[in-house]
C-alpha cells in the first residue's frame, strides 16, 4: 500500500502518496484546490488538483465521476493530460496532471499579444475543440483561465469538469458570463458543441483588445451588450425561447442592427475580422465549426489536415442519465481507478486479476438494479395513468 503524507494547504489538508513532494500552491476553484509538485517517479513537474468531498452528494459524486471519465477518454496534445489519480485514506480524490507554467487569463493580463501568437495560441484551441467535439463532448465553459500555456507556447485546454453531452436538453448557468453563448441565456435547454466557438470567438476578441468583448454585469447586462455590438438576434432565434420571461426582456429590447467589427478592431487584420465574424453569430446552426474554422485563410500558417485529429470513437455518456446513490458512484469511480491504473502502470501489460473485476462487478450490477428499478416504476405509473 502507498505510504501517504498529510499537509495543510489554505487550510485544506493535502493527503498523497510519497511519490510528490514540493507541494505548492497555484489555484482555488470552487469544487478543488490544485498544487504543483515534483513527481520522484519522473522528476517531472505536476499539478495535483484535490477534489473537494467528491462523495459528499450524489451530484458532487457524479461531477466527479464525470470528470475522471473525460480526463482518461480525451487524449490530446491539445488537451490536459491525466498521468495519476488515487484516492487518499480520508477517501479524497486527487488528480494528478501535466504542469504548464500559466494560462491565458494570466498571459493577456500581463502585455498585449503579438498576431503569430494570436494566431497560433487560437489554431491550438481550435485544435483542441475539434477532438473534443468529434467524441461527442461539449466543454461548457472555455475562459481564458481554462486555457494552459507553457514557456514554448504550447496550449492545453483544461477544466473539464463541466463538460456535456452533445444533446438537445441542457441546463442554464454553466460558463463564466463574458464568454457564454446567447442561445444558453436565450433557451437554457437547447445547445450544443457551437457554444464552444461563441466561447472561443470571445477569447479571439480578448486576445486581439486585450480586454473581455462583452463584459456583463450580470445576465441582463451581458445580452444587451452583445446586442450593442451583433444587432437584435434574427426572428428565427427569437422564437426558439423557452422562457416566457426571457422572451418578453428580449422583445423589450430596442432594435438595433448589427456594428461591422472592423469599425471595433481597427487594427486587426482582414482575415481576423472574418474569422471572428463567423464565430460569433447568433444563430448556432450558422456558426462556423471547428474544422471549418482551422481551414480559415486566417490560420493558413498552422493549418495542417493531417495532423488534426479527431477521437477515435465517441465519449460513451450512458451513465449521464443515471440517478445513484453516493456508495454507487464511489464503487464505479474505484473501477475507473484500477482500471487507470491496469492501462498505464502495470509493466507486464497484464491487468491484475481479482480486485478489478469484483469492483467492476459490482458497480454494473448496482447501475442494472436502478435501472430495473426506474424502468419498474415507470411502468407502475403507465399502469395507474389507464
Amino acid at each position: 500500500m502507498a505510504d501517504f503524507i498529510r499537509t495543510q494547504i489554505f487550510g485544506t489538508c493535502f493527503e498523497i502518496t510519497s511519490r510528490y513532494v514540493d507541494l505548492n500552491p497555484v489555484g482555488m476553484g470552487a469544487f478543488g484546490l490544485v498544487c504543483s509538485a515534483k513527481d520522484q517517479l519522473t522528476g517531472q513537474n505536476v499539478a495535483i488538483k484535490k477534489i473537494m468531498k467528491p462523495f459528499g452528494t450524489p451530484v458532487l459524486s457524479k461531477r466527479t465521476y464525470r470528470e475522471l471519465k473525460l480526463l482518461k477518454h480525451l487524449r490530446h496534445e491539445n488537451l490536459i493530460c491525466l498521468s495519476d489519480i488515487f484516492i487518499s485514506p480520508l477517501e479524497d480524490i486527487y488528480f494528478v496532471t501535466e504542469l504548464l507554467g500559466t494560462d491565458l487569463h494570466r498571459l493577456l493580463m500581463t502585455r498585449p499579444l503579438e498576431k503569430q501568437f494570436i494566431q497560433y495560441f487560437l489554431y491550438q484551441i481550435l485544435r483542441g475543440l475539434k477532438y473534443v467535439h468529434s467524441a461527442g463532448v461539449v466543454h461548457r465553459d472555455l475562459k481564458p483561465s481554462n486555457i494552459l500555456v507553457n514557456e514554448n507556447c504550447d496550449l492545453k485546454i483544461c477544466d473539464f469538469g463541466l463538460a456535456r453531452i452533445q444533446d438537445t436538453q441542457m441546463t442554464g448557468y454553466v460558463s463564466t458570463r463574458y464568454y457564454r453563448a446567447p442561445e444558453i441565456m436565450l433557451t437554457w435547454q437547447k445547445y450544443d458543441v457551437e457554444v464552444d466557438i461563441w466561447s472561443t470567438g470571445c477569447i479571439f476578441a480578448e486576445m486581439l483588445e486585450g480586454k473581455p468583448l462583452f463584459p456583463g454585469k450580470d445576465h441582463v447586462h451581458q445580452f444587451s451588450i452583445i446586442t450593442e455590438l451583433l444587432g437584435s438576434p434574427p426572428e428565427d432565434v427569437i422564437h426558439t425561447i423557452c422562457s416566457e420571461n426571457t422572451l418578453r426582456f428580449v422583445k423589450t429590447l430596442p432594435r438595433r442592427e448589427r456594428i461591422p467589427l472592423a469599425s471595433k478592431f481597427r487594427n486587426a487584420d482582414p482575415e481576423a475580422i472574418d474569422l471572428m465574424e463567423k464565430m460569433l453569430v447568433f444563430d448556432p446552426k450558422k456558426r462556423i465549426t471547428a474544422a471549418e474554422a482551422l481551414a480559415h485563410p486566417y490560420l493558413a500558417p498552422y493549418h495542417d489536415p493531417s495532423d488534426e485529429p479527431v477521437a477515435e470513437e465517441r465519449f460513451d455518456w450512458s451513465f449521464n442519465d443515471a440517478d445513484l446513490p453516493v456508495d454507487t458512484w464511489k464503487v464505479m469511480m474505484y473501477s475507473e481507478i484500477l482500471d487507470f491504473h491496469n492501462v498505464d502502470i502495470d509493466v507486464n501489460g497484464q491487468p491484475p486479476q481479482g480486485q478489478f473485476e469484483q469492483v467492476h462487478a459490482q458497480a454494473q450490477a448496482a447501475v442494472a438494479q436502478n435501472e430495473a428499478a426506474k424502468a419498474k416504476e415507470q411502468e407502475q405509473q403507465a399502469q395507474q395513468q389507464q
